[in-house]
């Protein structure tokens, strides 16, 4: 028989739980989620991996790289850039993008150790 990942009492920390509670009340949820939200999509984590692998790509080389139109690349890093994820500077007639700041670098590349750490985990699990 499979083991319960619920309670099987229901009680709770009242403290900790006003104190989680009065916390998120000064967050803006909704902000970090759609931030996740948007990150969600693969090509556009595929965009913001190669901007931290460099740090600053044309839209022209961010196209190439993700394998899609010059429309479609420019979409992506918009909806990047509505979300201040992204950050881009006009030089002549070439627009280049980078990273907002340092902390979506660590957001992205704590996301991919994290997923190479799960993948050793299920690949230990598959061994027979």
């Amino acid at each position: 028989m499979a083991e319960k990942d619920t309670c099987e009492l229901y009680c709770f920390d009242e403290a900790k739980v006003n104190r989680v509670q009065n916390s998120l009340k000064q967050q803006d949820i909704s902000g970090m989620a759609n931030m996740f939200k948007v990150l969600a999509d693969e090509t556009r984590m595929k965009v913001a991996f190669a901007l931290c692998q460099e740090d600053e790509l044309c839209v022209c080389d961010v196209a190439n790289i993700i394998g899609s139109s010059l429309a479609t690349a420019s979409h992506h890093l918009r909806t990047l850039k509505k979300l201040n994820l992204v950050k881009y500077r006009k030089e002549g007639k070439l627009a280049f993008y980078s990273l907002e700041d340092d902390h979506v670098r660590q957001l992205i590349k704590l996301a991919s150790a994290h997923r190479e750490e799960m993948m050793t985990v299920e690949n230990e699990y598959a061994k027979p």
